[in-house]
């Protein structure tokens, strides 16, 4: 491989030492292999962290059309939902807390459609928007649990459901409290919750509101909003599939808590 001027987006060699396991679906040795993994990698981190059009990738990383291949293979296979789910377990030992969290914060946001995804956007009346909605839930530290992508006039209490299961799933059955805004009101929604061992508490904003009002829990996962709008790809619905917006946000939760892991490591190491 070439040697090229680094990007500011370019994986570190500790953070690669600890995706690569994930990341390596057949071996590194194999003949079919044309590019070199971390540059694929590189490449992928480049396209969600600047908002790149894929045709546009710089010269110096692989082809656009390779890396997107790849791309796909990687969210088939769940590699990122993994790294996230692994990366959350250690930052949260490293936080004093149990590997799983008990509660969640759930919410969505509405991102705006464009000529590629318009075809299965709907329109968001609250916010005058026609996109997708990207419904989330963290953990009491913002660490991501789990997300799924619909179409914006889907009502955020119909969606608890399938969040909730997605939640129990990857936090071995622990979470028993989850956040929400008064979105998620109704039998409906508190229904669906409990059949996944969930209570729903409805955060409400004050009645005499004036100006910004920081609301308890419900903070956290509009500050993991913001820590997502750092990445360009995510700013608007540039995606032809939901699977693929969906996983594009796993990469970026997961570029997000890599550059924590050596200092989660010591204190890990510290404690033991």
């Amino acid at each position: 491989m070439a040697e090229r001027k680094p990007y500011p987006t370019d994986v570190s060699d500790e953070e690669w030492a600890f995706v690569a396991p994930y990341l390596i679906l057949f071996p590194l040795d194999a003949g079919q292999r044309r590019h070199d993994l971390r540059e694929v990698f590189n490449a992928l981190r480049y396209v969600v962290r600047t908002g790149c059009p894929w045709r546009m990738l710089p010269n110096d990383l692989p082809p656009w059309s390779r890396v997107h291949q790849q791309m796909q293979r990687w969210f088939r296979a769940g590699c990122f939902e993994a790294i996230v789910l692994d990366l959350r377990m250690l930052l949260r030992l490293a936080d004093g807390r149990t590997p799983h969290p008990s509660a969640a914060i759930l919410d969505s946001r509405t991102l705006q459609s464009t000529p590629t995804s318009g075809g299965r956007a709907g329109y968001d009346g609250a916010k005058r928007k026609k996109g997708s909605k990207v419904h989330v839930a963290v953990d009491t530290l913002g660490h991501l649990l789990a997300l799924h992508v619909a179409p914006a006039n889907e009502q955020d209490r119909d969606q608890v459901g399938q969040l909730a299961q997605a939640v129990q799933e990857v936090s071995d059955q622990e979470v028993t409290l989850a956040y929400v805004d008064q979105g998620y009101t109704g039998q409906k929604a508190a229904h669906a919750a409990l059949e996944q061992g969930i209570a729903l508490e409805v955060v409400k904003l004050p009645q005499a509101k004036r100006g910004f009002v920081l609301l308890p829990r419900r903070w956290v996962v509009e500050r993991s909003f913001g820590w997502a709008a750092r990445f360009r790809r995510l700013a608007r619905d540039y995606e032809r599939l939901p699977e693929t917006l969906a996983g594009l946000h796993y990469l970026a939760f997961a570029c997000l808590m890599l550059p924590h892991l050596k200092d989660a490591m010591n204190i890990i190491q510290n404690m033991l």
